[in-house]
């Protein structure tokens, strides 16, 4: 069985519901271990990076509650509402 882009998401998801927050440093690791290396590309800054067909499924689960941060390469809650 092979797994999807929405699984992973699922994950992320989960993870950022749970923690608040999500390393992205961290979610690179696990997803690279546990879902497959095909989920990781090197980015333009020749950083890992997670396939953008699972941040677009996250991004879709979290409907713009969440935001990355760029300075500090995790994602959080926009408020304090969590789904």
């Amino acid at each position: 069985m092979s797994i999807t882009a929405d699984e992973v998401a699922d994950w992320m998801f989960t993870e950022l519901r749970n923690s608040g927050i999500l390393h992205q440093a961290e979610a690179v690791n696990y997803i690279k271990t546990n879902f497959g290396e095909h989920f990781i590309y090197v980015n333009e800054n020749g950083h890992a990076s997670i396939d953008k067909e699972v941040k677009k499924a996250f991004k879709k689960r979290h409907g713009g509650k969440a935001a990355w941060d760029r300075d500090a390469f995790y994602w959080g809650w926009t408020s304090s509402i969590k789904v």
